[in-house]
């Protein structure tokens, strides 16, 4: 697997990190998780265009991790190089509401002729694929908050999106090869619904992860003092998340 932290970032606008995303690639499917703003941008950073996702997974409809979708839409209806290829959108209760809107807010400019779109709810539930099987927890953020388990010839990346201190990420990320969490604020400044590194960190050492990465990062964090406090509580690898990072396992 190849993972690409496309946003390491919030809804808060930063010179320096941009909102959520995330792409893994395994063989030759290519896994979008979350759609911030940017995200269509930054895939083609990495050689990634509209016609090339797969799959788009949720964690949940917050607008940081959601608003690229219209912009995905309404690219690949470009006429000159329309997306011709099934798309699926998988995600947590309230993707078909969610979807629905964007097509009433927007009309006809996003919605797919030349492709089909395969919307799927899923709760706390396992999918499988030939090359990978991927499964959900509930997350302590929003209602329908999930992360998200990918399991590939042996090696584990868990994304948990954004989340506070809960069991289900604990269980979610047991034995990860890479465990990706949110870390959203600094020790001394800790918000409900997310992360600060020493909670990371704790989660991290329960989990018995080989490598932490801390991303969702607010404007106010700094990579040193972050890694710092992170490190207090995590004797395993430690690696601040920054826009593009890519990472194999």
């Amino acid at each position: 697997m190849e993972i690409t932290i496309l946003g390491s970032g919030t809804g808060t606008p930063s010179l320096k990190r941009g909102a959520c995303g995330l792409l893994i690639k395994i063989e030759n499917e290519n896994l979008l998780f979350d759609t911030g703003p940017g995200i269509v941008g930054k895939l083609l950073k990495i050689g990634i265009t509209y016609h090339d996702l797969d799959c788009i997974f949720y964690t949940h409809f917050h607008t940081d991790h959601t608003l690229d979708l219209a912009t995905f839409l309404f690219a690949a209806k470009y006429a000159l190089s329309l997306r011709t290829r099934r798309l699926t959108v998988i995600g947590p209760e309230g993707l078909e509401r969610f979807y629905a809107g964007l097509l009433n807010l927007y009309g006809d400019v996003i919605r797919p002729e030349a492709y089909e779109v395969i919307l799927r709810e899923i709760g706390e539930q396992e999918l499988k694929r030939h090359a990978y099987k991927i499964r959900t927890m509930r997350m302590q953020h929003a209602p329908e908050s999930l992360g998200y388990r990918v399991e590939s010839n042996a090696k584990v990346v868990v994304y948990s999106g954004d989340t506070d201190v809960c069991e289900n990420i604990v269980k979610l990320g047991q034995n990860a090869d890479i465990l990706i969490l949110d870390c959203s604020f600094p020790d001394e400044m800790k918000v409900k619904g997310h992360l600060v590194p020493q909670e990371a960190a704790k989660i991290a050492r329960a989990c018995h992860c080989k490598k932490l990465v801390l991303s969702h990062l607010y404007p106010v964090c700094r990579q040193e003092a972050i890694a710092r406090q992170a490190k207090k509580a995590f004797k395993g690898e430690v690696l601040v998340a920054y826009d593009l990072m890519t990472l194999a396992v």
